[in-house]
């Protein structure tokens, strides 16, 4: 099961009971009527809010209308769509979590950056206090050197090569490769995918920090990988 996420920051102070209670008091209504006439109410919401200590989870709720064909109709249906997230302290930051759904469930995702903007409008009142954050490509590139043998594949952006977007390399050897040595002279690192060795699982990281695991892992199991790995990367 493929678990992904993205890690935003949160660049005012707030304290965690006061976030607390905005978030618990937010729940917004909108009603739709479908072709037929029916009047359905859609609601966006915050669910299973809970404090733990300095840090604070919940999962942010969303009805939507979906259109599909049955029978050569158009056919309308309701469809709620769910994102847990976290707000964890890290180093004397705070950081916003959110995680899309898998992509087993063959739903239509969640756009983590529109749970961050919502999420900064009911705390902040202003869309642009919760952020994307930023992994280096020197970050990514030490990363991938260290252990090299946990490398699974390397996509490489910015290239300056004409008429080339995107590089990639994919193998077990590849930072012993003169192609690998090559890329990093024409291009930056975008995404790296490998094995945490500490944890256990095969995990994808991007510079604007979208986190993948790959691994049968649980969300407890990723959600560890986050907290104790990769907040200390980003920049």
């Amino acid at each position: 099961m493929v678990l992904p996420a993205k890690v935003f920051e949160i660049k005012e102070e707030a304290d965690i009971e006061l976030i607390a209670g905005k978030l618990k008091r937010f729940r917004e209504e909108e009603l739709y009527e479908t072709k037929e006439k029916e009047k359905i109410t859609l609601v966006t919401e915050i669910l299973d809010l809970k404090i733990d200590g300095d840090a604070l989870s919940g999962v942010f709720s969303r009805d939507f209308m979906r259109q599909r064909f049955y029978k050569r109709a158009l056919v309308e249906t309701p469809v709620t769509e769910e994102a847990p997230f976290w707000i964890r302290p890290f180093q004397k930051r705070l950081f916003l979590i959110v995680q899309g759904p898998s992509v087993a469930r063959g739903v239509k995702k969640l756009l983590t950056n529109s749970v961050a903007n919502k999420l900064s409008k009911v705390l902040f009142i202003t869309p642009h206090v919760i952020v994307e954050t930023r992994i280096s490509h020197e970050t990514l590139k030490n990363l991938h050197e260290s252990t090299p043998q946990a490398t699974k594949l390397i996509w490489f952006d910015e290239v300056d090569i004409p008429g080339v977007e995107k590089l990639c390399l994919a193998g077990p050897d590849i930072a012993d490769t003169t192609l690998y040595r090559d890329y990093l002279k024409h291009g930056q690192i975008w995404y790296v995918v490998f094995e945490s060795q500490k944890q256990g699982i095969v995990v994808g990281i991007t510079r604007n920090t979208v986190v993948t695991s790959f691994s049968k892992s649980s969300t407890e199991d990723f959600m560890n990988y986050i907290l104790e790995d990769l907040l200390k990367l980003i920049e």
